[in-house]
């Protein structure tokens, strides 16, 4: 499923970017990442993301499948990040013309879509993970370190054992670790009612709805914040310290 011929380390990108992820690997050739994204706020925010985690360098970014082809045609790339939802093509798409091509580089999905079908779909078209929008530094690099442990197997398995293992490394052990104190049944009850709130929410308005306290409630909402799923603005217009009001990101919860 990979491109076994990694032969052009670098860390500078066809399109100037700047690679940063070869520091701790002199030992070992970086694997090449092609950012496929259309929004060029969050190409480049990938491109960053890549360029942090060891033996790992961006060597390039596409804001469409047409420019992704061009990219490809004369760079070489181990893995691409592929936005599912590309101006021109969907991404799914655009990974079964790459194979019919002759482009084996592996394919981490990035997309705000949930449906599962889509998931089957591309674990056939060589789609080794999925990262929904929107996601920290923190999540993509445990997909990236994970994908070179099981890049890095190599040899023949002594057996079954050996062969469950080496796949396991794709497969994070369980939902990500939320901050000390946190719950992911009440993150979900916070989520839902911030979702439902068109014009935000509070934290004592959220501790209302949510059933908890307002310290707590803050406490949340800033976690949401932090991931990039909800953003917070002072509301002014009354005595004293302005309320911060915290709405959720639009595109967060949907599918793009």
């Amino acid at each position: 499923m990979t491109n076994g011929g990694t032969n052009g380390g670098t860390n500078a990108a066809p399109d100037g970017t700047a690679g940063g992820g070869t520091h701790g690997t002199a030992d070992r050739t970086p694997i090449r990442v092609l950012v496929v994204e259309d929004d060029p706020v969050a190409a480049d925010a990938h491109v960053m993301y890549v360029g942090r985690v060891p033996g790992f360098v961006a060597v390039g970014k596409a804001h469409t499948g047409a420019e992704a082809r061009r990219v490809l045609e004369r760079t070489p790339v181990d893995l691409l990040l592929l936005d599912l939802h590309l101006p021109d093509v969907h991404g799914l798409k655009l990974a079964r013309s790459l194979r019919a091509a002759g482009h084996h580089a592996d394919v981490i999905a990035v997309t705000s879509a949930r449906d599962l079908a889509v998931v089957r779909e591309g674990v056939s078209l060589g789609v080794v993970q999925y990262v929904l929008k929107p996601f920290t530094f923190a999540t993509l690099r445990d997909r990236l370190v994970r994908y070179a442990e099981f890049r890095a197997t190599v040899g023949e398995a002594s057996g079954q054992d050996e062969v469950d293992r080496a796949l396991a490394t794709l497969r994070a052990p369980g939902p990500a670790a939320l901050p000390k104190g946190l719950s992911a049944p009440t993150l979900e009850r916070v989520t839902g009612a911030l979702r439902e709130a068109a014009e935000g929410l509070t934290a004592a308005q959220l501790a209302e709805s949510a059933g908890i306290s307002r310290i707590t409630a803050r406490r949340y909402l800033e976690h949401l914040v932090e991931a990039g799923r909800a953003v917070r603005k002072p509301l002014y217009g009354q005595v004293g310290r302005p309320e911060l009001v915290y709405r959720w990101v639009s595109g967060a919860g949907r599918t793009r």
